[in-house]
């Protein structure tokens, strides 16, 4: 079992401080959204691009914790893969923590096998976390937005509420039967559909808004493409 040790601000009860997490699972959880017409307009996205369906709605892909950043750049092969804005949850020393990420996925080999797609890109993590029991009351407020660079323009790429996917209680149930998950596990909650389609881009950024609390975690990362020589 790979562990990542990740260094994230926490804003606790406590105040503001800095924590390094040790993580020893990443989750990545699809195709988690309430609205079946909403989670069937993502489905149909994917399969526009040669995706299979999925098996069974959720459900859990498993990544290797070492894909887990928080770096500002990261490099993938060829020039297709994209990323996708999503809530993330992490657990650790017996206390949730609310934060956001990218599952940056290759597209390219998700046509023919999701699980290995989303093990062949690093996620990127915002270093910034909220504790889940401060957002909990007012979950559905929470909005989610992401950005891509097309033509040397900042172009709107996702937005919507938190309230588009399953609750986190019925998402964390569908892959620990006990309902919590284990210390040291990052769970990608899920995502929404993209704005003139799914596509690539070099420069990726994305939020997690809380209007409630007048507060926001706000990241970015840039794409590096490595060449495919085959």
């Amino acid at each position: 079992m790979s562990v990542e040790t990740l260094t994230f601000r926490t804003h606790g009860r406590e105040g503001i401080e800095t924590c390094p997490i040790a993580l020893r699972a990443a989750v990545i959880a699809g195709w988690t959204g309430r609205d079946p017409v909403a989670r069937e307009k993502h489905i149909a996205e994917l399969v526009a691009l040669g995706v299979a369906r999925p098996a069974s709605t959720p459900i859990y892909y498993r990544v290797s914790a070492s894909r887990l950043t928080t770096a500002a750049q990261i490099e993938a092969v060829g020039e297709n893969s994209s990323g996708e804005v999503e809530v993330v949850l992490i657990r650790n020393a017996g206390k949730v923590w609310v934060g956001v990420g990218s599952d940056h996925t290759d597209r390219k080999v998700e046509t023919y096998n999701v699980t290995v797609s989303k093990q062949m890109c690093d996620k990127p993590i915002a270093p910034e976390l909220w504790l889940f029991d401060d957002v909990c009351d007012h979950w559905d407020s929470l909005i989610l937005r992401s950005w891509i660079e097309e033509g040397r323009e900042r172009r709107l790429y996702q937005e919507g509420a938190v309230a588009a996917m399953l609750v986190p209680d019925m998402i964390i149930a569908g892959f620990e039967p006990k309902g919590e998950l284990t210390d040291g596990t990052a769970m990608f909650c899920g995502t929404l559909a993209a704005r003139g389609g799914i596509r690539p881009s070099n420069r990726f950024s994305f939020e997690l808004v809380d209007p409630i609390r007048n507060r926001r975690i706000a990241y970015g990362y840039d794409v590096v493409t490595l060449p495919n020589v085959g």
